[in-house]
C-alpha cells in the first residue's frame, strides 16, 4: 500500500483551523446558553449537548495533531490512543445523533406542533439526551477496552513507529473490528440520514402552506443539519464503506485500495470540519443570538444620543439598559423586543 504523503500537512493544518475557530464558536454557544439563555425549552438539550461534544472533541485533536506531525508515529502510550481515539471517532457519531433529534424537534414542531406543545411539558427531550449519551458512551467505552487500537508498524518507512486508531491487520478487522464497523454505519450513520433525508421534505412542504417564523426557522435548521451531514459525514462513510470492503476481501485490487486509503485521508479532515460548523447550527437553532447582536448594536448606537424610557405604573424613568419592553423616542420610530414564538427554542 503506498503512503499519502499530502495527510502529514493536510491533517494537522484543518485540525488546527478546526480547533481554534471551533472552540471558541462552541465556548461561546456554551456561555450563552448556561448564562445568557433567559428561557430554555426543553429541546435545547439536544444543541447543549451537541456543543459539549464537539468541546471534547476539540480539547483532543491537539495529541491527532501531533501524531500526524510525527509521521504517524504515536507516542503517548496505549491509554492516551484508546481515549484520544475513541473521542475522536466517538464525536462522529454522537454528533450525528444529536443533529438527528434535533431534525426531528423540529419536525414534530412544524408538522405536528400539537403534539410538540404536549412535549414540551414532560421531559421526554431530557430523557432522549441521556438515552444517547448512555447509548453511545457504552459503544464507545466498550469499543475503547476491548479493540486493539496502539499498533505496530507504519504505512511510511519507518519499521518502529506505532500507529493509533489505523493500520490495523486483516484479523484485527475480522475479529472484531468489522462487527463494530458494520453496526455503527448501519445505526450510526445509514437510520440517521435516512430520518433528515425524510424529514427534509415533508417540513418544506409544510412550509410552503403556513409559512410561518417558526416554520422557516425549522426548514433553516434542516438546512444547516443536511449540508453539515452531506459535505462532513456522507463522504466519510462512504469511504469508510469501501474501506470495510477491502478490508474483508471483497475489493482485492491494489490500485483501488491506494485510492480508497488516500481518499479517507481527505474524508478525515473533512469530518472533523462538522465540529467547526456546528455555531452554525447553533445560530439557526436559537433565533436569540441573531436578535440579541442586533439589539445590542442598537443599544450601543443609541447610548450616544438617545434617552431611553420604559413605562411602568404610569411613570416614566430614565435607564441606562434595556429590560423587557421599551420605548425608543426619535423621530416616532418605536423599537421593542420580539415576541417569542413559542416552538422557538
Amino acid at each position: 500500500l503506498e503512503t499519502a504523503d499530502f495527510q502529514i500537512y493536510l491533517l494537522p493544518i484543518t485540525y488546527c483551523l478546526v480547533m481554534v475557530f471551533g472552540l471558541l464558536g462552541n465556548l461561546g454557544a456554551l456561555y450563552f446558553f448556561f448564562f445568557k439563555m433567559e428561557q430554555k425549552s426543553p429541546s435545547s438539550a439536544f444543541v447543549v449537548s451537541l456543543a459539549v461534544a464537539d468541546t471534547i472533541f476539540l480539547c483532543a485533536l491537539p495529541f491527532r495533531i501531533h501524531y500526524h506531525l510525527n509521521g504517524n508515529d504515536w507516542r503517548f502510550g496505549d491509554v492516551m490512543c484508546r481515549i484520544t481515539g475513541t473521542v475522536f471517532f466517538g464525536n462522529i457519531y454522537i454528533s450525528i445523533a444529536f443533529m438527528t433529534c434535533i431534525c426531528l424537534d423540529r419536525y414534530i414542531a412544524t408538522i405536528h406542533p400539537h403534539t410538540y406543545l404536549q412535549l414540551r411539558n414532560t421531559r421526554w427531550a431530557l430523557m432522549v439526551t441521556v438515552a444517547v449519551w448512555v447509548v453511545t458512551g457504552t459503544a464507545t467505552l466498550t469499543f475503547m477496552m476491548t479493540c486493539p487500537l496502539a499498533t505496530d508498524g507504519s504505512d511510511g518507512d519507518q519499521q518502529d513507529a506505532i500507529s493509533c486508531f489505523e493500520n490495523f491487520s486483516h484479523e484485527a478487522w475480522r475479529s472484531s473490528l468489522m462487527p463494530y464497523s458494520a453496526i455503527s454505519l448501519v445505526f450510526g450513520a445509514l437510520l440517521p440520514s435516512l430520518v433528515i433525508l425524510v424529514c427534509y421534505p415533508l417540513v418544506a412542504r409544510r412550509i410552503t402552506r403556513i409559512k410561518t417564523a417558526t416554520a422557516k426557522s425549522a426548514l433553516r435548521i434542516i438546512y444547516a443539519i443536511l449540508a453539515i451531514t452531506v459535505l462532513c459525514f456522507l463522504p466519510y462513510h462512504v469511504v469508510h464503506l469501501l474501506h470495510l470492503l477491502w478490508r474483508t476481501n471483497v475489493i482485492n485490487n491494489c490500485t483501488a485500495a491506494d485510492v480508497i486509503y488516500k481518499i479517507r485521508r481527505v474524508t478525515m479532515a473533512l469530518v472533523s470540519l462538522n465540529s467547526l460548523l456546528d455555531p452554525v447550527l447553533y445560530y439557526f437553532a436559537t433565533g436569540r443570538c441573531k436578535w440579541s447582536f442586533r439589539w445590542n448594536l442598537d443599544w450601543l448606537k443609541l447610548k450616544k444620543t438617545k434617552t431611553v424610557y420604559t413605562v411602568s405604573d404610569h411613570y416614566r424613568t430614565k435607564w441606562k439598559v434595556l429590560l423587557l419592553s421599551v420605548i425608543v423616542c426619535q423621530k416616532g420610530q418605536q423599537v421593542g423586543v420580539r415576541k417569542r414564538d413559542p416552538a422557538e427554542f
